[in-house]
């Protein structure tokens, strides 16, 4: 079947200002009250908040001895905007053919650039403002999961599958994706288009993409 694409909206945007601080510009939609607006303000000023904007460096690596590990736990708190009280820093982790462990967590906001993920289950993530420039996915399953604003630039992602994935604001700027499955792939019109002028995506899969 093809795959499905609709306009989505993208919240959250976080930029410098001119004395180098980052600026709250967050649309928190859905999110009603003062507290919950003085507690997503104070988030996202915290030093634990790692969603990456442009111009911005990443955060040292994490001298967690166990952060590796984290992922197999992920995170439940502000999934949507990628805020929560201690970063999840999968950087240079290995999770080759990991089948069991990683199938339906949250990795919100995660920093997994330069990690592998090659032949894992990743069915059902939620990856919500994910960073993986550079990570390698090949293979990986991310049937039926949703890739919220996920940057995917540089990524090796041969053979992965995105059936029936959301990929709403994700990007996959120099990505190799030949032989990716996007059937019933769920993407906003502005994504499809960028993701069409990707050079490695062969003749059936633009077909099934609906790239012109």
């Amino acid at each position: 079947m093809a795959n499905v694409s609709i306009p989505l909206p993208r919240h959250g945007v976080s930029e410098l200002d001119e004395s180098g601080n980052k600026s709250e510009l967050f649309n928190f939609n859905g999110i009603k009250g003062v507290a919950c607006g003085i507690l997503a303000a104070c988030a996202v000023n915290s030093a634990a908040f790692p969603v990456i904007a442009a111009g911005q460096r990443l955060p040292p690596l994490s001298t967690d001895p166990n952060r590796c590990e984290r992922a197999f736990v992920g995170n439940t708190i502000g999934q949507a905007n990628g805020v929560y009280d201690k970063p999840l820093d999968l950087r240079l982790c290995d999770f080759t053919n990991e089948k069991t462990n990683l199938k339906g967590k949250s990795l919100t906001a995660a920093l997994m650039s330069d990690a592998k993920f090659d032949g894992a289950d990743m069915t059902e993530v939620v990856m919500s403002k994910a960073y993986a420039v550079g990570g390698s996915f090949k293979g990986v399953d991310f049937s039926n999961a949703v890739l919220d604003r996920v940057n995917f630039g540089k990524a090796d992602l041969q053979g992965a599958i995105f059936k029936n994935t959301v990929l709403s604001g994700s990007t996959f700027d120099d990505a190799k994706l030949e032989g990716v499955d996007f059937e019933d792939t769920i993407i906003g019109y502005v994504d499809l288009q960028k993701l069409c002028l990707n050079k490695t995506i062969n003749d059936e899969t633009r077909a099934e993409l609906g790239c012109r």
